[in-house]
């Protein structure tokens, strides 16, 4: 009984020993800048739309996604890997997913009012 307490505790010093804080997650070692996220981000989002606006089956839609995705990495020179690690990285980072997807929205919206200029 009295070993009940010590185990709790230790467990629950482990637990809270092992959970970090987003402000303490360790960046990858491969992770990308914040311009070459915005670049990937825009252009992940404008395949998206591509794939969408061609109304392909569901199968046929995920594969050209893929095909699509695929040339985007080995164009920018990124690895599949390089680009989630870093995704994920900013997004424990709110206010740096945040500060990327303003930047990805207002680059989007520039290009929409481009396409509707005369």
């Amino acid at each position: 009984m009295k070993k009940l307490p010590v185990c709790l505790a230790l467990i629950l010093s482990g637990l809270l020993t092992c959970c970090q804080r987003p402000e303490e997650a360790v960046p990858p070692s491969s992770l990308l800048p914040k311009e070459k996220m915005v670049q990937l981000l825009v252009e992940l989002h404008l395949n998206e739309s591509r794939v969408e606006a061609a109304r392909l089956r569901a199968d046929s839609s995920q594969a050209l996604f893929n095909q699509l995705q695929k040339n985007m990495f080995w164009r920018h020179e990124v690895t599949d890997s390089a680009f989630w690690q870093s995704y994920r990285y900013y997004a424990v980072h709110n206010k740096d997913l945040d500060e990327l997807y303003g930047i990805v929205l207002d680059s989007l919206a520039m290009r929409k009012a481009q396409l509707h200029t005369p």
